[in-house]
C-alpha cells in the first residue's frame, strides 16, 4: 500500500460496452465477472458500468487487510448499504463511527463465548424437531429448510420467541426483504423504495410486517424486566456514559440480528449439505467420526472439540461457497491501494469468492478438500486469504455463534439422515449480499439404517 509505486493513477480494468459499461454482466454473472477481471487485470481492477460509474475490485489479501484493518477508519459501509439495508436502520450492519462502536460495546455481552454456549441446547431441539419432521424420506428443498431452521433457532436462542408456535408471518416477510435486496443489487440504477413498483409494495408490506412484530418484541421485554434473552439486555445496556438504547436503536439491533443471525448461516448448511452429497467420501469421514465419538446421541457444545473433521468440512465449505461472497465498503477520501488510486466515495468490492478460489493461495483451489485445513501449509497462508466473516473492528459479531450452530446442527442431520443430488438438483448462484442457490436446492433425504 502507500505511495512511491510506479503504476499509473487509475487501475486497469474492462471498459464494457458503451454507456452501460459491464452492467449486464455485473447483473448477470457477478461471480464470473469478477474471477475474470481479477485473472486478466490483476489484484486492483476498475470495473466501468452506466455512465461513468464504476466499481473498484480488490483481489488480494494484503488489500482485504488495508480496507478492513489497516485503514479501516477510512472507509464505511456508505451508500451501498444504506440504499439496500435501509430497513435495519441504525443497527450494527449500517451504524457507522461513535455510534457503531457503542452500540457494538452494548451488544457484545450476547456473543461472549461462554453466553454462546448457552445456545447450543436450542441449536440441537430445535433440529430434532427438524429431524422428525424429515421421517418421511424423499426429495426436499434443502435450503428452504435450512432457512426456516435457522430462523427458528435465532428467534428462540437470541430473542425467546419460538416462531412456529407463535404462527406469525416473520419468515415471509425476511423473504420478501431479501428479494428486494438482490433485486436493488441487480439493478444498474436503483429505484427508489417510494416508487409504487410491485417489488417495493411488497418490500413496503413487508418491512411494516417486520417492524410491528419487532415493536411488540421490544415493548413486551420492556414491560415484563429482564428475561435473559438478548432483547432484554439491549434494554438494560449501558454506554460508558450511562446511556441505555431506545426502543427504535434496539428495534434495529434485533432485525439486524433476525436476518443476519439467520440467513448466512442457512447458506453455509445448504451448501455443506450439497457438497456432502456430491462428496461421498467426505461423508463417510465425517459419519465415522460422529459415530466414534457421539455413538449415537445427540452432540453437544461440549462435544464440539472432539469433531475436528466436522469442523474442517464446515471451513473448507465457506472457502469454497461463502455465505457472503463480498464485502463493499467505501472510502471516505482518497485512498491509495498498490499504487493505485482509489476516489474518495467510490465502490470497493472486496471479493471472497475471487480470493477464496485463487490458485496463489489454495494448492487445487475448486477441490473440496476439507484436510488443506490441517496440513502444514495453512500456517503459511495469508490471514486475508480467508475471510468468510470479514475481519477488522467490524468482523462479524456473530461468527461464533454461525459456526458453533452449524457444526452442532450438520452433526444430528447427518447422525439421523443420508443426503443424495437428483436430476432436479440445480446449484445456479444467485450472489447479493449473500450467496444462495437461485432455485432452492433439491436433494434426496433418506434415513439412515
Amino acid at each position: 500500500m502507500g505511495t512511491g509505486y510506479s503504476h499509473a493513477e487509475e487501475p486497469p480494468g474492462p471498459s464494457g460496452l458503451p454507456v452501460l459499461g459491464n452492467t449486464r454482466r455485473l447483473a448477470g454473472d457477478r461471480l464470473g465477472l469478477m474471477t475474470e477481471v481479477a485473472r486478466e487485470y490483476g489484484d486492483v481492477a476498475r470495473i466501468e458500468f452506466v455512465g461513468d460509474r464504476a466499481l473498484y475490485g480488490l483481489f488480494h489479501p494484503d488489500h482485504i487487510e488495508h480496507v478492513l484493518v489497516r485503514n479501516n477508519e477510512q472507509y464505511i459501509k456508505g451508500d451501498f448499504f444504506q440504499d439496500r439495508l435501509g430497513l435495519l436502520g441504525t443497527g450494527l450492519l449500517n451504524a457507522e463511527g461513535e455510534q457503531w462502536r457503542r452500540q457494538r460495546h452494548q451488544v457484545e455481552p450476547a456473543f461472549h463465548p461462554e453466553r454462546i454456549a448457552e445456545y447450543g441446547e436450542t441449536m440441537v431441539g430445535y433440529t430434532e424437531r427438524r429431524v422428525g419432521d424429515w421421517e418421511t424420506p424423499g426429495v426436499r428443498d434443502v435450503h428452504g429448510e435450512m432457512m426456516a431452521l435457522t430462523l427458528e433457532i435465532v428467534a428462540d436462542a437470541l430473542f425467546a420467541v419460538d416462531i412456529r408456535e407463535s404462527g406469525s408471518d416473520i419468515a415471509d416477510a425476511l423473504e420478501t426483504v431479501m428479494a428486494q435486496f438482490r433485486r436493488k443489487t441487480a439493478r444498474p440504477v436503483d429505484i427508489p423504495d417510494w416508487v409504487p413498483t410491485a417489488g417495493n409494495r411488497e418490500y413496503q408490506a413487508a418491512r411494516e410486517t417486520l417492524r410491528d412484530i419487532v415493536e411488540d418484541i421490544v415493548a413486551e421485554s420492556r414491560a415484563t424486566g429482564d428475561g435473559g434473552d438478548v432483547v432484554s439486555m439491549l434494554l438494560q445496556a449501558e454506554d460508558e456514559d450511562g446511556n441505555r438504547m431506545d426502543d427504535e436503536t434496539v428495534r434495529d439491533e434485533v432485525l439486524t440480528l433476525l436476518l443476519a443471525g439467520h440467513e448466512t448461516t442457512a447458506q453455509s448448511l445448504t451448501f455443506t449439505l450439497y457438497l456432502l452429497a456430491t462428496h461421498p467420501e467426505v461423508e463417510r469421514r465425517v459419519l465415522a467420526e460422529l459415530d466414534a465419538e457421539l455413538d449415537g446421541t445427540a452432540p453437544t457444545v461440549m462435544d464440539l472439540p472432539s469433531l475436528p473433521y466436522l469442523e474442517r468440512v464446515v471451513q473448507e465449505s465457506m472457502r469454497l461457497y461463502p455465505p457472503v461472497p463480498s464485502i463493499v465498503r467505501q472510502p471516505t477520501s482518497d485512498d491509495r491501494v498498490d499504487g493505485y488510486r482509489i476516489p474518495e466515495g467510490a465502490t470497493v468490492l472486496l471479493s471472497q469468492w475471487v480470493v477464496h478460489r485463487d490458485p496463489r493461495f489454495y494448492d487445487n483451489p475448486l477441490a473440496f478438500d476439507p484436510d488443506r485445513w490441517e496440513r502444514r501449509d495453512r500456517s503459511e497462508r495469508h490471514g486475508f486469504s480467508y475471510f468468510p466473516f470479514g475481519g477488522g473492528p467490524r468482523r462479524c459479531i456473530g461468527d461464533r455463534f454461525a459456526l458453533m450452530e452449524a457444526r452442532l446442527v450438520l452433526a444430528r442431520l447427518l447422525q439421523a439422515f443420508s443426503f443424495e443430488t437428483v436430476p432436479e438438483t440445480d446449484l445456479s448462484l444467485s450472489p447479493a449480499i449473500t450467496l444462495r442457490p437461485e432455485n432452492g436446492l433439491s436433494l434426496r433425504v433418506r434415513e439412515r439404517g
